[in-house]
């Protein structure tokens, strides 16, 4: 078991209060502190330090949280394996960007987990630099990710390319249109996705390219959710930049309609990214064989 000042770090960091972290596990203040106290004696460090009344993280502390998170995620990757070798049943916990939650993939997954028996996933969805902090840290198996990183520790297996489009109303001029050029879709009213989101730093990224920013754009609301912004475009409040993948169902029902921006080849790859040291190559496998199948329908 692992060390129970490592569990009451933990909640103190995820809960930004020592009175808070201690309502959650049950314990007392006075205890929550010296359980801090005591690992800030043992590493011979300052865990957290008061700034302005709030609970701040040293830089030394965050070492400690990220390796007691790693310490965490590898006794319960632990604790789950030896349970499924009793059971014969293989326990998954996949991360999804917002982006991979609106194409095939949730689809795929389910398919894939209809047809083995023994597989259970769960899905999660969370921003890509959280993914792969989570991926570091083993609190989840799996992440499907655009693009990728420079990183020894972890395994990438091409699931598919991708690439952004500007997405319209069916009933919008440029549905008709082959291609629409920057200074024409200047003069557009833009819903973009939150500026920390992979899409919408792969557009800034191609604007820059052209010498332009995303400031010259007319960008009228920023959202978080896919879903809500192809709502907002199918009923025509304005267009935005999407990846293709997301829009595969709308456009076999031709609820939206797709066109590439001129100059802007704004491509990325679709990954499955895995740490190192993951071995159940037998489901990266059925994963990909479900997501290929699954893709074929929308073709």
């Amino acid at each position: 078991m692992l060390d129970t000042k490592l569990y009451t770090l933990l909640q103190v960091y995820e809960s930004g209060s020592f009175v808070r972290a201690a309502e959650k596990l049950s314990i007392t203040q006075p205890a929550v502190s010296h359980h801090i106290k005591m690992l800030e004696d043992e590493l011979n460090i300052k865990i957290f330090e008061r700034c302005n009344g709030k609970l701040v993280v040293t830089r030394q502390g965050e070492e400690v949280i990220k390796c007691s998170k790693k310490l965490l995620g590898l006794y319960n990757s632990l604790r789950q394996n030896l349970s499924d070798s009793r059971t014969l049943v293989s326990h998954l916990t996949i991360g999804v960007t917002h982006t991979a939650e609106s194409n095939p993939i949730a689809e795929a997954l389910a398919k894939y987990c209809a047809s083995q028996q023994n597989v259970n996933v769960k899905l999660i969805t969370n921003n890509i630099n959280n993914l792969y902090s989570m991926l570091k840290s083993y609190e989840i198996d799996l992440a499907v990710v655009e693009g990728r990183i420079a990183d020894p520790n972890i395994r990438y297996l091409l699931l598919d390319t991708d690439y952004l489009v500007l997405a319209v109303s069916v009933n919008h001029p440029f549905a008709k249109r082959s291609m629409v050029t920057l200074n024409e879709l200047k003069k557009e009213r833009m819903i973009l996705r939150l500026p920390e989101s992979g899409t919408r730093n792969l557009f800034v990224a191609h604007l820059e390219s052209n010498n332009m920013s995303i400031s010259d754009f007319n960008v009228i609301l920023e959202v978080d959710n896919m879903a809500t912004i192809k709502d907002l475009i199918r009923r025509d409040f304005g267009v935005s930049i999407l990846p293709r993948s997301v829009c595969l169902d709308e456009l076999k029902k031709k609820k939206i309609a797709v066109l590439p921006v001129e100059n802007l080849s704004m491509m990325r790859e679709i990954n499955i990214a895995s740490p190192a040291d993951f071995t159940q190559f037998d489901v990266l496998n059925g994963i990909v064989k479900s997501y290929n199948e699954t893709v074929k329908i929308y073709k």
